[in-house]
């Protein structure tokens, strides 16, 4: 479905592109700036859209049938849960990163219609009765969206952080008991992804309060993930993946290791990266068909290639010749996904812009 929307280009203002002399992000939100007023417009118009809607919601029977909003007041936008929950992650991390670039009033009067706390705890109850919903994908996007708001300053991060606590608490007991009935990962590209969720929970733990789930969550990844090699990028990418499956992998592993530890691992896990040699994940994939809900998944995978690829030179010792080779291939992905961003079709604008804001400005929780 189309659904057109008017921006603005990208800002142009002369100021530094929000890189260190490394290529990674120097924390001055100048580089995600260029886009904010784009990325702002687009997620209050898709936080606020009620249909199309793909609800991932059991019918028990016909009492069900009623209304993606009755279910889930705070989140009811973007197409379906996931999205709309990371899309206000979109519209907070830009109030704090880029707040001179957005209509912050009008983000802040969108964000305070759905971060009540009525509707918040009816987003809570939500995800007790239904402990598989949205896992893990979902709920490590609700710990970054409740660790963005407490790196928020002023009384709005706080209040919508306050809200936001009965949620996160779910999630954290959700994600404790899945963890220790979880006896494998899952690795293929799409939201079930495991590497890609514990990541963003390691990202956001911290700052969201959730310290106590930062120990089962690093256990987990070690377990699953220490003594992986040979990575199968030449599987890479599947047809409808959003995120690699070695690139997410090695994401998480470096959040964990030491960093010399974490370059031996690499040499293991992704052998020759110093010469290019894992190709299938150092080149944008074609993406045939933007508009196809499926196929148009590559356009995700493009972006969060480039976040993953940006964090993977960063976490490796200065000097490794990898680093210079992953950061090529990391600029090569944002030039080739950035213009997808907003489309004016709601396929890729219900959640692409969110990927980009990870490509372009770093870990979600707010600290590198």
């Amino acid at each position: 479905m189309n659904a057109p929307y008017e921006f603005d280009e990208p800002d142009e203002r002369g100021e530094p592109d929000g890189t260190d002399e490394r290529g990674e992000p120097d924390g001055t939100g100048s580089e995600l700036g260029r886009y904010a007023a784009r990325f702002a417009a687009l997620a209050t118009a898709n936080v606020t859209r009620a249909y199309p809607n793909a609800p991932a919601h059991l019918l028990r029977g016909p009492e069900d049938l009623v209304e993606p909003r009755q279910h889930h007041p705070a989140f009811y936008g973007s197409y379906d849960w996931h999205s709309a929950v990371h899309m206000h992650w979109l519209l907070v991390r830009l109030l704090r990163r880029c707040p001179d670039r957005v209509r912050a009033d009008e983000v802040t009067a969108v964000l305070d219609g759905h971060l009540t706390a009525d509707a918040l705890a009816a987003e809570a109850d939500y995800l007790r009765a239904h402990p598989s919903f949205e896992r893990p994908y979902g709920w490590a996007w609700l710990l970054a969206l409740t660790a963005e708001c407490r790196s928020l300053p002023g009384p709005a991060g706080e209040r919508w952080a306050k809200a936001l606590e009965p949620a996160a608490d779910a999630v954290c007991a959700l994600l404790g008991g899945w963890l220790e009935r979880a006896t494998y990962p899952v690795r293929h590209g799409v939201h079930t992804n495991s590497a890609f969720a514990l990541g963003l929970v390691l990202d956001s733990a911290a700052a969201a309060g959730a310290k106590g789930i930062v120990e089962p969550v690093t256990e987990a990844v070690l377990d699953w993930f220490a003594d992986d090699h040979d990575a199968p990028v030449h599987w890479e990418p599947s047809g409808q993946d959003f995120l690699s499956p070695a690139l997410t992998e090695a994401e998480a592993v470096c959040r964990v290791l030491p960093e010399e530890e974490f370059a031996r691992w690499l040499e293991r896990f992704l052998p020759g990266v110093e010469w290019g040699a894992p190709v299938t994940v150092l080149t944008p994939p074609i993406v045939s068909d933007p508009a196809d809900p499926h196929i148009g998944h590559l356009l995700g995978l493009i972006l969060s290639r480039a976040a993953a690829l940006r964090r993977v030179a960063a976490a490796l010792p200065h000097g490794d010749p990898r680093a210079d080779v992953l950061r090529t291939a990391a600029r090569d992905h944002l030039a080739a996904g950035l213009p997808a961003t907003v489309s004016g079709d709601f396929t890729g604008d219900h959640w692409l812009a969110t990927f980009a804001a990870l490509a372009l400005d770093g870990p979600p929780a707010g600290e590198p």
